[in-house]
């Protein structure tokens, strides 16, 4: 986030954001740094020594810790420091239930003995057993990140966060939102507002190239199929060459991403096929990073192909922008059946990664022409132009989103005055303590001197 933004670690940027960090203490070529399973605890271990220290030598002083799914100490932070807390989760309302109900073992989930079982979920559609949150599944291969995710209800019943805020809005989940609030106290909080464009804090990982921009002015209308898979997923190379003929085979122009992994990684970088930018010429765009919001933004751009990861599920509808779903794990199964089945922005071009099939240059042409063209593509681009209204209300002067932030600023004001109420009444308390320690002192010697004048007298 430093690397993308026009800001320096401690001090404020545009006199409200002020980006605060500590390192893991690991040598800069430490290995184990790209196994989350080794890497998360000891962030937690760091993390619970050094954060206390920064949020002391805050001014003013911190009034709240808002964590994520993966970071639940967080919480057992606040507590020592007598803060309140709350977590943001940063997924979909939908999934949110379907953790709650796994961790408290309210339906059945796939099993080490029925792999491929469906699952119930109230307010939900049927979930296939490669459509719920990938790390629920028996096979997963991240089970670290559904012990950290778990470990936040873990605090929910300990009522450590005082509050949930979900990335989403009443009018996108309002059936999982009402099931769900009467259980736990969430509030929707999305989508995330538009920043400038020349905003000094960005939430991307590098600094995306200035021309990406000046490129897409230069299209048409609804003309070019933007392509990104986000920040983590990595695809097998030949899915990256099948991607490639498909862009081309289709005669759409593109925009893709393609970030290199990692140093560390051990992953290659991926290549395109040979002569491939040739025979794009000016339809095509290949760059490491991009101003993602701004690009969806663009009336040039007619889709978006991409992992389905809610942050860009959520920026994506919010820019009223059709979508080509290619989910891979994790969260983002979940979000394609919502985006193809339930809410009809989006075409399916994958299942994910448990599918563990390779998706032919044929199927990508076809899923590209559909979301873009035709009938399908119409009705997929008034839903999502629907949502997007829908979206700009709820951050709106008294949208459901705006309410129920200035509620939760209002709770968090509450509930900072009675911190301070508690410690200027233990602050008095001990003065008070302290006067009755020097009289009794003093009484103590005022009857020792007494004592001592009888006897010398």
């Amino acid at each position: 986030m430093s690397l993308a933004s026009d800001i320096v670690p401690g001090k404020p940027s545009l006199n409200w954001v002020r980006l605060e960090s500590f390192e893991d203490q690991w040598a800069e070529d430490e290995p184990r740094r790209q196994d989350l399973d080794q890497c998360l605890p000891q962030l937690e271990s760091v993390g619970k020594r050094v954060l206390p220290v920064i949020i002391k030598n805050q001014h003013p002083p911190v009034s709240c810790l808002i964590n994520n799914p993966f970071i639940p100490w967080v919480s057992d932070v606040a507590e020592s420091l007598r803060l309140p807390s709350a977590m943001l989760w940063v997924q979909s309302c939908a999934c949110f239930s379907a953790y709650y109900h796994y961790y408290h073992k309210l339906v059945p989930f796939p099993s080490e003995t029925d792999l491929e079982l469906d699952v119930h979920l109230p307010c939900m559609p049927l979930l296939k057993s490669d459509e719920i949150p990938s790390f629920l599944h028996p096979n997963t291969p991240e089970p670290f990140l559904r012990r950290a995710i778990l470990g936040q209800y873990r605090n929910l019943e300990l009522e450590k966060p005082f509050c949930v805020l979900i990335d989403t809005f009443m009018e996108l989940e309002h059936e999982n939102v009402d099931f769900m609030s009467k259980i736990r106290p969430i509030k929707t909080v999305g989508p995330n507002p538009k920043a400038a464009n020349n905003a000094a804090v960005k939430g991307g990982l590098l600094k995306a190239d200035d021309c990406i921009i000046q490129w897409l002015d230069t299209k048409p209308t609804s003309s070019v199929v933007y392509v990104s898979f986000g920040s983590v997923v990595y695809l097998k190379q030949k899915q990256v060459d099948e991607i490639a003929y498909g862009l081309l085979d289709s005669g759409v122009s593109f925009l893709r991403v393609m970030k290199p992994p990692h140093k560390d990684s051990e992953l290659k970088i991926h290549v395109l096929p040979e002569g491939m930018l040739e025979k794009a010429g000016n339809n095509g765009k290949i760059v490491w990073w991009s101003p993602q919001k701004q690009v969806l933004e663009q009336s040039s751009v007619a889709c978006f192909v991409t992992h389905c990861g809610w942050n860009s599920s959520m920026e994506t509808m919010g820019s009223g922008m059709p979508l080509v779903a290619f989910p891979q794990w994790g969260d983002q199964v979940t979000n394609s059946k919502y985006l193809v089945d339930v809410f009809k922005v989006a075409v399916r071009m994958c299942r994910g990664q448990a599918a563990n099939e390779l998706i032919k240059r044929e199927e990508v042409k076809c899923c590209l022409l559909e979301a873009t063209v035709g009938t399908k593509a119409k009705e997929i681009k008034e839903n999502v132009l629907k949502l997007k209204a829908a979206a700009e209300a709820a951050v709106a002067e008294c949208g459901s989103s705006d309410r129920n932030i200035q509620e939760f600023v209002d709770e968090v004001r509450k509930r900072s005055l009675e911190i301070i109420k508690i410690s200027s009444n233990n602050n008095n308390n001990n003065k008070s303590a302290k006067v009755k320690i020097h009289m009794k002192s003093y009484n103590y010697l005022h009857l020792k001197l007494i004592a001592n004048s009888h006897e010398i007298n």
